[in-house]
């Protein structure tokens, strides 16, 4: 393979990483993980608590929370894969601050979730919309290894 990927993902609860890093194994690709500077803890992520940190930044689509600021540089990847679990049926906005934070200019993007229940449709059309100018490509829902596998072929022909 002649393309150089990173796969930057967002895990709130390790489901999201362990498919990340299949990935980028299945790939050799680089793996980097888009941290929150503040973690989130069991609470947090408590859907059903409307008061709960989760919920009040979904309430929120301009909140951007804070990440652990890095030394990636996106110009030397082809092909950037972004992973992270659905949150009321969109990505979560940690992933908005990760988008905002460096430069894609002529960067493919191409973005892979997980989800107990929803699909990757909305997310997808969302993030196109919030960010016309990044090329985006066809992504996944990647919840057990088969759809991995075909995700991963899927980057490699494309």
């Amino acid at each position: 393979m002649n393309k150089k990927i990173l796969v930057a993902y967002f895990s709130a609860s390790g489901e999201t990483e362990q498919v990340a890093v299949a990935l980028a194994k299945a790939l050799d690709a680089q793996e980097h993980e888009i941290e929150p500077e503040v973690p989130y803890t069991i609470e947090d992520l408590n859907w059903n608590n409307k008061q709960s940190r989760s919920s009040m930044e979904m309430n929120n689509l301009s909140y951007r929370p804070e990440i652990i600021d890095t030394e990636l540089d996106p110009a030397v990847y082809d092909e950037i894969l972004i992973g992270f679990p659905v949150w009321w049926g969109i990505a979560p906005t940690i992933i908005n601050t990760f988008l905002e934070s460096y430069d894609f200019s002529g960067k493919t993007l191409r973005a892979f979730a997980t989800s107990g229940g929803s699909g990757i449709g909305n997310c997808e059309r969302t993030l196109q919309e919030q960010y016309p100018d990044i090329q985006w490509k066809k992504g996944g829902l990647l919840n057990h290894i088969g759809a991995v596998e075909k995700f991963e072929e899927m980057v490699l022909l494309d």
